[in-house]
């Protein structure tokens, strides 16, 4: 039985040792390049002032599916589920906390299902990500993993404050606005390929 309750608070929030939250998911954030001096601290310039930055670590899910017909048969076109931000109109993977009571990918679930409304596989790893939020300024490194939806909930905790569009490879690759979310997209579409000829 699945919980029809987001977590909320930070007691249980894991921190990497530069004390920055870890959390599961996707942001509204810019991608950017930087080289990282050391595993716990990057250096970056920021309006032309050189500033020390301990990164926070962050884990998306791409929720994804084969699309069916009326009749219930499974085609081969690839859809993804992306999520409106609570308080706004930006599309998104979901993205969340990751808990001192669970693993990584039970966390990138947990939020798949709190945001999105829906369960399934947690997959092997698509890549990793550097960028700096808009807002805060803050540096993240992100993960990314894909995740085949099993069951998709017509309640779910979030249901009031989001939004959620399964939309085709091509429709997500126009909605993203960020280059890394485009670049996760096509390994993901060249990972499921080169499985499904492995299969024939």
């Amino acid at each position: 039985m699945a919980c029809l309750m987001s977590r909320t608070g930070r007691e249980m929030q894991r921190y990497n040792s530069s004390g920055g939250r870890q959390v599961v998911g996707d942001s509204g954030t810019r991608a950017f390049s930087m080289a990282a001096l050391s595993d716990k601290l990057a250096f970056c310039l920021v309006s032309a002032c050189l500033v020390t930055v301990a990164p926070k670590l962050f884990q998306w899910c791409i929720p994804y599916r084969y699309k069916e017909d009326n009749d219930g048969n499974v085609s081969n076109e690839l859809e993804v589920l992306v999520v409106s931000s609570q308080k706004g109109q930006a599309l998104m993977f979901p993205k969340g906390g990751w808990e001192l009571d669970e693993s990584v990918e039970e966390a990138a679930s947990r939020e798949s299902l709190e945001e999105a409304g829906v369960t399934g596989i947690v997959q092997h790893e698509l890549g990793q990500w550097s960028f700096i939020s808009k807002r805060l300024g803050t540096y993240y490194e992100g993960h990314m993993f894909p995740l085949l939806v099993k069951e998709q909930l017509d309640l779910w905790p979030e249901k009031d404050l989001r939004r959620r569009i399964w939309m085709s490879i091509n429709e997500a690759r126009e909605v993203c606005q960020h280059w890394w979310m485009k670049e996760a997209l096509d390994i993901l579409v060249e990972r499921l390929t080169l499985q499904k000829n492995r299969n024939i």
